[in-house]
């Protein structure tokens, strides 16, 4: 009996070393692929309304946009792959995520891309839903995932249930995985404006009041890919440049104009222009004494580094002798003057629709509250895509054109205050005092060294610090106006979570795991049976051992 024992023993360590063999051949690798960063799209409230998605990690295999299946799975395409077509089915057959690779430069990409691109950012943004969609840099990594990723379209095609399974449980595939912090909503998220002002030459109370305007944020359908070169960093560096300039004027009293100039920096005017209704309402709802409450002219700028010409936005066409209409002909003078005779120029009016959510420029906030006020664009429609585009980046700004506008507006500004004719022929901006082109590349290639979200500017911005700073060297009284969302009824709500890292892992599919528990499981089906009769095994084994002795024998 003993003996009996000790064969059986020796018989599973002999069956025992194949299988430990085969469960290290076959057992799924998880080795990381690579790491990459990516980057979510928008994710707010504004006024009511969900815009963006409001999930974000992910944990699931991998599928190519090709591919016929996309539930519970992240698909993976670059850009000039993803129709809405295809964005809609992955919506409806509940997708896990969608990675979008992006060229590395987005200079590289062709009209047509580009037109392609605007119409994805604004069909994406039109609604909200439960896709994560996620963007990121194309490279390398990216090229051999999607080739990693393309084998797993032969199980997707595949004529038959089985068929399927028997291709899925062959091939390798990619487990997509996003971990970190999930997003949440910033409650109590401060949206900055930031003031000042050069009073004019008399009883600051007494004297008119001109305010500039421009706000700072950029927008697109990736905050941490808004870089907004022309709306409106070329707005923020017009205030920059007339802040310099005519502080200059009003340092000397022979230039000292009888006029204040207010200037504002507002936060959120991608989001409605929160903070520039917010500032309005304090200003007008103080106890104090405001420059606001009996303002002669508000000029707003949003998108000027690019263009033929320039625009004119009124809800109201300006009546003549009043401070809009004297303003609008200076110009339509100075750029002819400045940038040619064959410059396009106009004033293009459009009333405020009270039944839109979202108004159309930020002169629109003033004019509700009876101010005078105009918005100055290139763009000669609010429509215009490219207002809130990924595409609008540093590169694709002319710096002499914005030198040019800047020159156009500070003539046009100084004509009306000092009341001079436009036929005067009067250059006031020239040699020492004239916009400062170095200054002014300056400052564009400053503002977008950095995404402009306003999710990704809190109060501690180094670049709020930068622009506040930048006040205080030439205008007075400079200071911070902070605005938060309303508790009950929060006017707009941001979300945490623009940035995560994702690990691409090679893994086997779920199915194998399956074929692999079904195949162990008949292995030791198949030892049971034979140690429970191993006596049966024991004979027959000494019958074929002894039956090749004989043979031996006579050989021999």
């Amino acid at each position: 009996m003993w003996l009996l024992d000790e064969a059986s023993g020796e018989l599973l360590a002999v069956f025992s070393v194949p299988l430990l063999i085969f469960l290290i051949i076959v057992s799924p690798s998880a080795d990381a692929a690579s790491d990459f960063t990516v980057f979510r799209t928008q994710h707010y409230d504004l006024q009511g309304t969900a815009y963006g998605c409001h999930s974000g990690l992910v944990n699931v295999e991998a599928r190519p946009i090709e591919s016929n299946s996309y539930t519970r799975r992240c698909v993976i395409a670059r850009l000039k792959d993803v129709t809405m077509v295809k964005y809609r089915e992955m919506l409806i057959q509940n997708a896990a995520a969608l990675l979008v690779a992006l060229p590395e430069d987005l200079q590289d990409l062709t009209d047509r891309e580009r037109e392609h691109l605007a119409e994805l950012e604004l069909e994406m943004l039109a609604e909200e839903n439960q896709l994560p969609v996620y963007f990121t840099t194309d490279s390398h990594q990216i090229t051999h995932i999607l080739n990693d990723v393309a084998s797993s379209i032969n199980a997707d095609s595949a004529a038959s249930a089985a068929e399927a399974m028997l291709s899925s449980a062959s091939a390798n595939g990619l487990q997509m995985l996003v971990t970190g912090a999930a997003s949440k909503a910033l409650n109590d998220f401060q949206v900055v404006n930031i003031q000042g002002k050069l009073s004019g030459f008399g009883i600051e109370e007494q004297l008119p009041t001109i305010a500039l305007v421009a706000h700072y944020d950029a927008y697109s359908l990736v905050p941490s890919l808004s870089y907004g070169a022309d709306s409106d960093a070329s707005g923020v560096v017009t205030l920059l440049e007339l802040s310099r300039l005519f502080s200059k004027l009003y340092t000397n009293s022979r230039t000292h104009a009888k006029f204040n100039l207010l200037f504002l920096l507002s936060g959120g005017g991608k989001f409605n222009y929160q903070g520039t209704r917010r500032w309005i309402e304090d200003q007008l709802e103080s106890s104090e004494a405001s420059l606001l409450s009996d303002v002669h002219q508000v000029i707003c700028f949003d998108s000027i580094a690019k263009g033929d010409g320039l625009h004119l936005h009124v809800s109201k066409p300006p009546k003549e002798g009043s401070a809009g209409h004297s303003i609008a002909n200076h110009l339509e003078q100075s750029v002819r003057s400045v940038r040619g005779s064959d410059a396009a120029f106009s004033v293009v009016h459009k009333k405020i629709n009270l039944a839109e959510e979202l108004l159309s420029w930020e002169h629109e906030r003033f004019s509700l509250r009876r101010l005078p006020a105009l918005s100055l664009s290139h763009f000669d429609s609010h429509k215009d895509q490219k207002r809130q585009t990924l595409l609008d980046t540093r590169e694709t700004v002319s710096d002499e054109t914005l030198v040019q506008n800047i020159q156009v507006v500070a003539e046009a500004l100084a004509k009306h205050i000092f009341n001079l004719t436009s036929e005067e022929g009067v250059e006031l901006f020239s040699d020492g005092l004239r916009v400062e082109p170095s200054l002014v590349s300056a400052w564009l290639s400053h503002l977008t060294s950095v995404p402009r979200a306003q999710q990704l500017l809190p109060p501690s911005s180094p670049l709020l610090h930068s622009l506040e700073h930048a006040f205080s060297r030439h205008l007075k009284e400079v200071k911070r106006h902070m605005v938060v969302a309303d508790k009950r009824d929060p006017e707009f709500l941001f979300y945490s979570g623009q940035e995560y890292t994702m690990s691409a892992y090679s893994v086997k599919p779920a199915i194998f795991d399956l074929f692999l528990a079904v195949g162990i499981a008949a292995y030791l089906a198949v030892l049971y049976v034979a140690v429970q009769n191993f006596h049966l095994v024991y004979a027959a084994l000494r019958m074929i051992s002894g039956s090749n002795g004989n043979k031996a024998k006579k050989i021999y």
